[in-house]
């Protein structure tokens, strides 16, 4: 097609359709504090929208709310998709999703981490996604086992040293996977 027909901004117009975030093609499975997680941002999210709403009248603050709305429907879009794990129900003798799993290394080094959604990953936090490899190689083991974490910087052996589940904020109607 020729360049002649395609229409383009002019340079103090804004561009209303921002990319839509990719949603993975898998279940959203989330912690209960990721659930709680989400909502908080989908709060926060439509509250900036109220509030930009009414002064739309600059390209930075139009482009400000077309983010917002491409945002917020991508959190809509992960909450709509959410399956809330619960932690009561977990087998307490394996690893599995919510799992805080403490290993060492082949090297001594004792590490901990805690197995939780997509969303809620975070490294530095110690909070690693389900679908990572370091959770595929830990899921199902239990104490005494040893799994291999193949990395891109080489597998690494850990073994499994405690597995815990936080106790639940509410016993009989917590979600089920």
């Amino acid at each position: 097609m020729s360049r002649a027909f395609v229409r383009e901004p002019d340079g103090d117009e804004v561009v209303d359709t921002l990319p839509e975030l990719p949603q993975q093609p898998i279940p959203n499975y989330v912690t209960p504090e990721g659930m709680a997680a989400l909502e908080a941002r989908r709060a926060a999210l439509r509250k900036e929208r109220e509030e930009l709403e009414p002064h739309t009248g600059t390209i930075l603050d139009s482009g400000r709310l077309a983010r917002v709305g491409r945002d917020l429907r991508y959190i809509e879009g992960r909450i709509g998709h959410a399956v809330v794990v619960g932690m009561a129900k977990q087998p307490r003798h394996e690893v599995a999703f919510g799992a805080r799993v403490a290993v060492r290394d082949e090297n001594g080094r004792d590490r901990v981490w805690r197995i939780v959604g997509e969303d809620e990953a975070d490294i530095a936090k110690g909070l690693v996604s389900w679908i990572s490899p370091l959770a595929r190689a830990l899921n199902g083991a239990g104490v005494g086992d040893v799994v291999t974490w193949r990395r891109p910087a080489g597998d690494l052996e850990l073994e499994i040293a405690a597995i815990s589940y936080p106790r639940p904020a509410v016993d009989a109607d917590e979600p089920d996977r």
